[in-house]
């Protein structure tokens, strides 16, 4: 499966690795519970992707949803941030249901197509926002789903609002806007054909 590139190591503003731990922590377990968050989308035997997954906090707790069928394809620029989602697993026990994937997401082969995407706090550091939208329409099941969750520190109403649009020029409806901590939201999905 292919589609434009979706990440590159060009982008500007990514957050670096060794940042991330300010943010990932134990303490974000205490109002980022994966299981609360993403329960209504990931279920047994999905193939979903952790879009600038970082550290893989998100990760791990998809690969425990996904159970022993289910894939996490974990995407992210920056290879420490992945081999850092992996040593996670590994110590979760759930290695085995997570995929690293280095860069973009272009070159992956899922062998199907993607029943849930996750872009936590990441939409905001792609500059290209069209090609990532388009890259992902394509990625995405007919009845999959794209969480978006922007940080509201960095991200404005408005800024995920012009993020939305570029979305709808690619094909993507905005259905709801779950409530997520320090977050703006808005859940994805392909738009009908005209």
């Amino acid at each position: 499966m292919s589609s434009p590139s979706l990440i590159s190591a060009a982008n500007h503003g990514i957050c670096p690795w060794w940042l991330a731990y300010t943010f990932d922590n134990p303490l974000r377990r205490l109002f980022h519970k994966p299981q609360v968050i993403l329960g209504d989308y990931v279920t047994p035997g999905m193939t979903v992707m952790d879009l600038g997954c970082g550290m893989g906090y998100f990760s791990v707790g998809m690969a425990e949803m996904v159970g022993d069928t289910g894939t996490v394809l974990a995407v992210d620029l920056q290879q420490k941030m992945l081999a850092t989602v992996m040593k996670r697993a590994r110590r979760a026990g759930l290695a085995g249901r997570i995929v690293p994937c280095l860069g973009r997401a272009d070159n992956i082969a899922t062998g199907r197509p993607l029943d849930f995407i996750l872009a936590f706090w990441m939409v905001h550091e792609v500059p290209a926002q069209q090609r990532l939208f388009q890259g992902l329409k394509q990625l995405l099941a007919p009845a999959g789903k794209i969480l978006i969750a922007e940080p509201k520190m960095h991200v404005s109403a408005a800024g995920l609002n012009k993020s939305l649009d570029t979305a709808q020029s690619c094909g993507l409806r905005c259905i709801a806007r779950p409530g997520i901590r320090f977050s703006r939201t808005a859940l994805l999905e392909p738009a009908p054909a005209a």
